[in-house]
């Protein structure tokens, strides 16, 4: 239902499949790295309380991205940052990928709709460096 995905002990993805539940907060991520993922489950008359988030300067250094597959079939690709293949998966429509180090590559393996939510300011490509895959 979830799994991490490390290369000499440094976290690559983490995929968290459609039937993944647990109750309350549970974060996947490091409190350091610059993306942020976590499940929420809560009961019916659950409150959150109403709050603002306040002005922190932060270094970002690698983009992390996390794809939401909402229809579909994609297979990921993972690579190291020296651009190896180490393995493929399969997400299907409910999972959730947090890609944070690594190079990565998709084939739709049915017709898909992703969203994707990455840190910004965008900047184009000069953010990626394009490689052939497997």
């Amino acid at each position: 239902m979830f799994k991490e995905i490390k290369y000499r002990g440094q976290l690559l993805a983490i995929i968290i499949k459609r039937k993944y539940q647990k109750e309350g907060i549970s974060f996947f991520t490091p409190n350091e790295f610059s993306q942020q993922l976590a499940y929420m489950k809560h009961g019916q008359g659950h409150k959150i309380s109403p709050h603002v988030h306040k002005k922190v300067p932060r270094r970002v250094v690698y983009t992390q991205e996390v794809l939401f597959i909402k229809s579909g079939q994609v297979k990921v690709d993972l690579y190291t940052q020296k651009r190896k293949y180490l393995e493929s998966f399969i997400l299907n429509a409910g999972d959730v990928i947090l890609l944070a180090y690594g190079g990565h590559g998709f084939t739709m393996l049915k017709p898909s709709e992703i969203i994707e939510v990455k840190q910004g300011p965008y900047v184009g490509q000069e953010d990626k460096v394009r490689f052939e895959g497997k």
